[in-house]
C-alpha cells in the first residue's frame, strides 16, 4: 500500500530523500534563470532541514568548477560529493543512500542543473533502481529553456513527477497540526520566484 501511495505522488518524510545536484557558482553567468532557482532551492533547503528530510548534493568537476553557491546553506546535508559523471548517482552516494535509509528511501525529490543532463540522467538512474522521483522544476535549470523545458517534458514521459518546490512542501507537510507547520509557513509566504515554466 505504501508504495503504491509513492506511485500516486505522496510524499513521506521518513522515506524521502532530498537530491540537490551541482549548483555551483561557475555555471551562474551562463544559466538563464540561475538567480530565481537559487531563490526557490534556498526555500525548499530551508523546509527540508525544518521537515528532517536528509539532503545529499553533487557538486560537478569542483577543481574547475567550484562549489555550490553560497547563496545556498547546505550545512545540514548528509554529504557533498563530487563528480565527473553525469548523474548524480555515482557509488558514494549511492553508499550514502544505503547508510541513510537502508532498503527503506522510497522517494527522491531532484533539484539542480543542468536539466537536460546531470538531472536527466540521475532521474533514469533512480527510475532503474525502483525509486520514485519528484523533479522540483522551479528549481531546476538549463543554458537554454528549450533545453529545460524538453528535459522536463521528457522526464514527465520518464514517469517522474516534475512539480514545484511549494508542492513538495506541502505534500511532506500534509497537515496544518504539522510540528514544523508555523515555522514553514513563514518560507512559504511569499510566493516562489517565477522561472518562467509557464512560457516553457
Amino acid at each position: 500500500m505504501a508504495r503504491q501511495l509513492t506511485k500516486l505522488g505522496f510524499l513521506d518524510a521518513k522515506k524521502t530523500l532530498f537530491m540537490l545536484c551541482d549548483l555551483q557558482e561557475k555555471f551562474r553567468p551562463g544559466m538563464k534563470m540561475f538567480d530565481p532557482v537559487i531563490k526557490n532551492t534556498s526555500k525548499l533547503l530551508q523546509a527540508g532541514k525544518l521537515l528532517n528530510v536528509p539532503l545529499v548534493v553533487t557538486e560537478h568537476y569542483p577543481e574547475k568548477l567550484g562549489h555550490i553557491v553560497k547563496d545556498l546553506d547546505v550545512s545540514h546535508a548528509k554529504g557533498i560529493f563530487p563528480k565527473t559523471l553525469f548523474s548524480m548517482m555515482i557509488p558514494d552516494v549511492q553508499a550514502k543512500i544505503d547508510e541513510l535509509f537502508g532498503s527503506n528511501l522510497e522517494t527522491v525529490v531532484l533539484f539542480g542543473l543542468e536539466s537536460h543532463i546531470c538531472l536527466e540522467q540521475t532521474a533514469m538512474d533512480l527510475l532503474k533502481n525502483g525509486y520514485t522521483v519528484h523533479v522540483a522544476a522551479d528549481c531546476s535549470v538549463s543554458r537554454t529553456q528549450d533545453d529545460r523545458k524538453l528535459a522536463l517534458e521528457r522526464l514527465q514521459q520518464y514517469g517522474c513527477f516534475v512539480t514545484t518546490s511549494e508542492n513538495i512542501i506541502f505534500k511532506l507537510m500534509k497537515d496544518k497540526q504539522h510540528p514544523a507547520f508555523d515555522t514553514v509557513r513563514h518560507l512559504v509566504r511569499e510566493p516562489s520566484v517565477d522561472t518562467e515554466l509557464s512560457k516553457l
